[in-house]
């Protein structure tokens, strides 16, 4: 059972206390891509509140000079690593960037937002991994610039195994606040959920196409 003193557990309690997370296996939200899904996520709800906005920063704080030392420079990915990278930046005394999704098609026609330079060192700012694509686009636009991403940090991993092999072969070290396994474990204890949702919330992650494949038959 996990530790309610975890700042990963803590993480987890917040986002469901507000709802930046919602568990409906029952009534499965439907994502961009298509996947039918018992869990929607955004962790752009943290910034409202200003005591877990506040708990986050502190705890990619931590995270980062743990496991990546200080950088020369955060990084924020477009666009919900914006705000709270800005905040871990402020916090760490550091410059700060943000990478778009794609170049601007008029102007500069940049993708990084910022002043970078190539030999620095970078740190990359996310709030959700999915499966790790958008966010190693921001990875390779940094790259390409010379510089050297040390990692990124997120608030929040489903875990998908496309992620984690993503994550491998692009050589980039990813660590996260907290993650799905915990997430489910606090909505438990915390009764936000039962025993049969926990199950049906465990075979979606296991298999999330063949998960909603079962809800049409």
């Amino acid at each position: 059972m996990t530790s309610f003193d975890d700042p990963a557990y803590k993480v987890a309690e917040f986002l469901l206390q507000i709802k930046a997370v919602k568990l409906q296996p029952q009534k499965p939200f439907t994502w961009a891509s298509g996947i039918k899904s018992p869990i929607y996520c955004d962790n752009r709800k943290t910034l409202s509140y200003p005591k877990i906005r506040t708990y986050i920063r502190q705890h990619f704080v931590e995270t980062i000079n743990k496991n990546f030392g200080k950088p020369d420079i955060i990084a924020g990915v477009a666009t919900g690593g914006i705000a709270i990278g800005v905040l871990v930046a402020q916090e760490m005394g550091l410059p700060f960037v943000y990478v778009r999704s794609e170049a601007k098609k008029h102007g500069l026609t940049n993708m990084i937002e910022g002043e970078v330079e190539s030999g620095q060192t970078v740190v990359v700012i996310e709030d959700l991994i999915s499966t790790g694509g958008s966010s190693l686009k921001a990875v390779e636009a940094l790259r390409e610039k010379g510089c050297n991403v040390k990692g990124m940090a997120a608030i929040f991993t489903y875990g998908f195994d496309e992620a984690v092999q993503n994550f491998k072969r692009a050589k980039c070290r990813l660590e996260t606040l907290t993650n799905y396994t915990t997430l489910i474990s606090a909505a438990l204890q915390k009764e936000y959920v039962d025993e049969k949702s926990i199950k049906s919330l465990k075979e979606w992650r296991a298999n999330p196409s063949l998960w909603g494949e079962s809800l049409l038959k």
